[in-house]
């Protein structure tokens, strides 16, 4: 049996270089059996790298990894797999098309007669996990036919499900429910319990007081400080991962109760059950300078009603849309965009960037027009328009020409903001715009829309977090089960009756 204080894993002065960027610098960790590390710092602080170094993702520039006290040199993920180590990643790494059995067992599935994958056990096995995490799929579903939340739990799944000794979780909370976070933190008591060393990279300190043994701290690459977990204050594992003191920025109101955007009525037909809906009767408005929270828990139907009135259902969503109190037609995003509307998607990696192009690139491709020239795209002219969006956002980059694939996930989506920006919208929709972010990077995102809201734009902002809903809101909308069941004032809204309003319940108001 391993013994919880023996060490398992040790990374020694760990360095590595992007163009332009020096992502770590000289970083030691050092990971025990039966502990779990959580592992703090800013985006673009360097966790994600040393993970994905650690996970034979990228390797090193410099340094040495040590697995039971012996140098390993990982040049693929299933080296590092063949180690005992897994990694459950922020940025979902599943195949769209494969089932959520195929997709949890991939690369090491049951075989019949040494060639043939056996199916009928691969399911069984699937099966058991999904149970196990209490999610209600089958394993034959393919896994782009689920939602975000879901695939964060397969992504799970499929890192428990191999023979763990050193797991890897970065922001695996992200995306799921409370009750989804419940049963993962029994998971991780259990494996604990078998001795299995644990990295746990999270923005949600409040998470910490269930699951954590030692604290690690990152700023600009470089390692800042270790400790126990309860010898550092909340505060004070803040001010290790800024520099400084941060308070949470709340809105300020600068609404004047003209309604920018009215939807009527909007209805959206679940596409594999006849008579039921994803998003149904919803009434709802928001009003020049106006930040319009949505709140509800998964499956409420929140991004789909975005989605709709963006014109990404123009067939399958029905009721009317209103710009300035004219009708509008939303057939497709075009329409929508036209119109001054603009939507920040929930999935940055899979809809809101082309991993393959450059910053610049990214930033300016909703407003290509701006760009143009006899026909064609003046590089020059591209640049010149987004510059002051990826400036005002503070995108940490080296220059517009670097891929953004480069760039850490709080700077990717500070590029999709300033793309949408960029455009000049009426309505900017955020769909959990702060997922995955750190607390300076969030007071950053919350400023701006203060400053944006200030100058007359009208936010609709979808979020997951309820603290974060009501500070930044003038209104919340709660929705259940694809329906609109309550609205709140700024100066009525309580947790306890937003979580109230957000239960099962059966009824429907406007907006």
């Amino acid at each position: 049996m391993i013994v919880s204080d023996d060490v398992v894993f040790e990374a020694k002065q760990i360095s590595k270089l992007f163009p332009g960027v020096k992502a770590l610098d000289g970083v030691d960790l050092t990971l025990r059996a039966g502990r779990l590390t959580a592992l703090l710092g800013e985006n673009g602080a360097g966790k994600s790298t040393l993970m994905k170094i650690l996970a034979g993702v990228q390797p090193p520039d410099e340094g040495e990894l040590l697995v039971q006290g012996e140098p390993v040199h990982f040049t693929s993920p299933r080296d590092a797999q063949d180690h005992g180590i897994a990694m459950i990643h922020q940025e979902l790494s599943l195949v769209p098309d494969l089932t959520v059995a195929e997709n949890i067992f991939l690369g090491r599935e049951p075989l019949r007669f040494e060639t043939l994958i056996d199916y009928a056990e691969l399911n069984r096995q699937a099966t058991e996990w999904l149970k196990r995490l209490e999610l209600d799929v089958s394993p034959t579903t393919p896994v782009r036919r689920l939602r975000v939340g879901q695939q964060q739990s397969v992504e799970i799944a499929r890192a428990l499900a191999g023979n763990v000794r050193i797991l890897i979780m970065d922001e695996p909370t992200s995306a799921i429910t409370e009750r989804e976070t419940e049963v993962l933190f029994r998971c991780i008591a259990d494996l604990k319990k078998q001795g299995v060393a644990i990295v746990y990279i999270t923005h949600r300190l409040e998470e910490l007081e269930q699951i954590a043994d030692d604290i690690v701290v990152m700023r600009d690459g470089c390692l800042i400080g270790t400790a126990e977990f309860g010898e550092l204050s909340h505060d004070a594992m803040v001010r290790m991962m800024v520099g400084r003191d941060v308070k949470i920025l709340s809105k300020q109101s600068s609404s004047n109760n003209q309604p920018v955007l009215r939807a009527d009525g909007i209805s959206l037909s679940h596409p594999t059950r006849p008579g039921d809906y994803l998003v149904h009767e919803v009434d709802m408005h928001v009003c020049k300078g106006e930040v319009l929270g949505i709140f509800g828990l998964m499956g409420a139907g929140r991004t789909e009603l975005l989605e709709c009135l963006f014109g990404l259902h123009p067939t399958a969503s029905t009721g009317q849309v209103s710009m300035h109190d004219q009708s509008v037609r939303l057939r497709n995003p075009a329409d929508a965009i036209s119109h001054g509307l603009a939507l920040v998607p929930e999935d940055r990696k899979q809809d809101g960037l082309v991993l393959s192009m450059s910053v610049g690139e990214n930033a300016s491709l909703a407003s290509l027009k701006h760009a143009e020239r006899f026909g064609f795209i003046d590089r020059g002219r591209e640049r010149e328009h987004t510059r002051r969006f990826v400036e005002r956002f503070r995108v940490k980059t080296p220059s517009l020409r670097e891929k953004i694939i480069n760039l850490s996930g709080g700077n990717q989506q500070k590029v999709i903001l300033a793309k949408w920006l960029a455009t000049g919208p009426a309505v900017l929709m955020l769909d959990e715009p702060t997922r995955g972010i750190d607390i300076h990077a969030k007071n950053e995102i919350y400023s701006l829309i203060n400053e944006l809201t200030a100058d007359g734009l009208a936010v609709i902002m979808v979020s997951s977090e309820l603290p974060e809903v009501m500070a930044v809101s003038d209104r919340i909308l709660v929705m259940c089960e694809g329906r609109a069941t309550q609205s709140f004032d700024r100066s009525e809204a309580t947790e306890e009756n937003i979580l109230q309003a957000a239960l099962p319940r059966r009824n429907s108001i406007p907006c």
